[in-house]
């Protein structure tokens, strides 16, 4: 396989920084160009009488897209070695936003991490690694917390 498109999934875990790294090292090994994504997963709001968001909602979003470019701007400059990145950084549930900015931006693969839950929590929350890796029209290199990378 060759390739050429590599999206990084991070937020701000340890499990997602071994996720940059593995993934712009596999950027290197293949010369390839890398986006990294992060998504901005909605709060439920509650919508006043004029049905309009609160204001302190609007903040709560504009506050979350600066966290995240602030996040991915760090996670290149510690990772990238000058590998050309883009971001993609939008507001939606973390598994369906990854493959849905991996098809747009025409991944050729999706690095992410994961935090390897099991046994109730797992079943309960279930595992976006999971989620993305099924439902991702693209292969997924899925990198687990307890890996020493």
């Amino acid at each position: 396989m060759n390739f050429r498109k590599i999206l990084i999934a991070v937020d701000n875990s340890t499990c997602a920084e071994k996720a940059a790294k593995s993934g712009y090292e596999m950027a290197k090994a293949f010369g390839a160009e890398v986006a990294l994504a992060n998504i901005i997963e909605p709060i439920p709001a509650t919508i006043n009488q004029d049905l309009t968001l609160a204001p302190v909602f609007l903040e709560t979003y504009d506050n979350s897209e600066e966290h995240s470019h602030v996040l991915l701007q760090e996670i290149e400059k510690t990772y990238s070695g000058g590998i050309k990145t883009t971001y993609l950084s939008i507001i939606d549930s973390a598994a369906h936003g990854i493959v849905n900015q991996a098809e747009e931006w025409g991944a050729d693969l999706i690095v992410i991490g994961t935090y390897g839950r099991t046994g109730l929590y797992h079943f309960l929350m279930g595992s976006v690694a999971e989620h993305v890796a099924r439902k991702s029209a693209c292969p997924v290199m899925i990198i687990p917390n307890k890996a020493d990378v």
